[in-house]
């Protein structure tokens, strides 16, 4: 069987064992002699297999007992909702970096009042907004750790006052952080995490429950925590793979795969820098190190790229439907042998 080189912006590349672990649950689950895609969410074994992707969770972002961890579906786009009818009463601050952040700004301004602190829409979201103010009377702050299309990435984060929520869709378990100082977190698990079809929502305790408004049922998070994920039918598959993944990532642990994804993502940024005919689209301070943006100095040689690419059996690098160029994303399980191939191919083409 060929290779081929994965740098789908996702769904993503999986590690090859946990695509294994999950064929073989297909076909037969934890001794049943079901499919695991066939048996009850309410069975024993998934209940296992649902706690376990919980407690991995809290232990690689060493959290403690005074955080949730629910798994939920609807995917980011969902949460962009869902985090401000649970949590804006009055007003919330945002910083708009790119196409996911204006989507949970627009949801957001259907409850309550939204200041936006910080925007680099000025150069179509090629870096990271700083130096702006949280003050304590925001209900919380929303921030994106990463933007997919425009290929920035916050190195740190702002301290403030009130609560801070991040979506980490596509960069979450991908490096060291200090996981404590957030109060929500957010992730579609189709980048880092497992096969698409669930979302990850980390709460700490305590942040519910400020809000006058009704919320619907399944909207609210206090009914997903209160039946551990289980109020509605899981997208048993998918935590299954997430589990899997988790465990994959456990491990190997976050400061290792962190030195692998740096290392990946600057053997690709030396060559895009010097070679005359590409250069890359962000600001260097805020370059991302899971989704890497570049373009060719001449457009018009676009598609012979791409074709050279496919040549060399490289999927998934033609850049976002609302940018163009192209992006490589090198998410955890991708390896630096596939990240080689890419860099050989752009040096072929010079």
């Amino acid at each position: 069987m060929t290779k081929v080189h994965n740098f789908s912006a996702g769904p993503a590349i999986l590690p090859q064992e946990v695509i294994q672990s999950c064929i073989d649950a297909l076909q037969n689950f934890e001794n049943t002699d079901l499919s695991l895609i066939e048996v009850s969410h309410r069975s024993k074994e998934f209940v296992s297999v649902m706690g376990e992707a919980c407690h991995l969770v809290k232990k690689i972002m060493k959290l403690g007992g005074d955080y949730e961890v629910i798994y939920l579906q609807g995917g980011a786009s969902t949460q962009f909702l869902m985090t401000a009818m649970n949590l804006l009463e009055k007003k919330a601050a945002f910083t708009n970096t790119g196409t996911w952040a204006k989507k949970a700004i627009k949801e957001a301004k259907a409850f309550g009042n939204v200041d936006i602190v910080g925007s680099s829409e000025d150069k179509n979201f090629s870096y990271i907004p700083k130096d702006f103010d949280i003050s304590d009377d925001y209900d919380y702050f929303h921030c994106t750790s990463n933007n997919t299309i425009s290929g920035t990435q916050m190195q740190t984060f702002p301290e403030c006052n009130v609560p801070l929520v991040c979506d980490m869709s596509s960069d979450i378990f991908s490096r060291e952080l200090d996981f404590t100082q957030f109060d929500l977190i957010y992730a579609g698990a189709q980048k880092n995490m497992g096969p698409a079809g669930t979302t990850l929502v980390v709460i700490k305790k305590g942040l519910l429950g400020n809000v006058t408004r009704y919320i619907p049922t399944m909207l609210d998070y206090n009914t997903h925590i209160s039946k551990d994920s289980m109020f509605n039918t899981p997208s048993v598959f998918a935590v299954y793979g997430c589990m899997q993944t988790l465990r994959w990532i456990d491990k190997q642990g976050l400061a290792t795969i962190e030195k692998l994804n740096t290392q990946k993502a600057d053997v690709l940024y030396n060559e895009i820098d010097n070679n005359d005919l590409f250069e890359g689209t962000t600001a260097v301070e805020d370059r991302s190190k899971m989704n890497i943006t570049f373009v060719l100095k001449d457009d018009s040689r676009n598609e012979d790229f791409l074709s050279a690419c496919a040549d060399a059996n490289i999927s998934g690098i033609k850049g976002h439907r609302s940018v163009g160029g192209f992006r490589a994303s090198i998410y955890n399980a991708l390896g630096l042998d596939s990240v080689t191939a890419l860099v050989n191919v752009i040096k072929a083409f010079k």
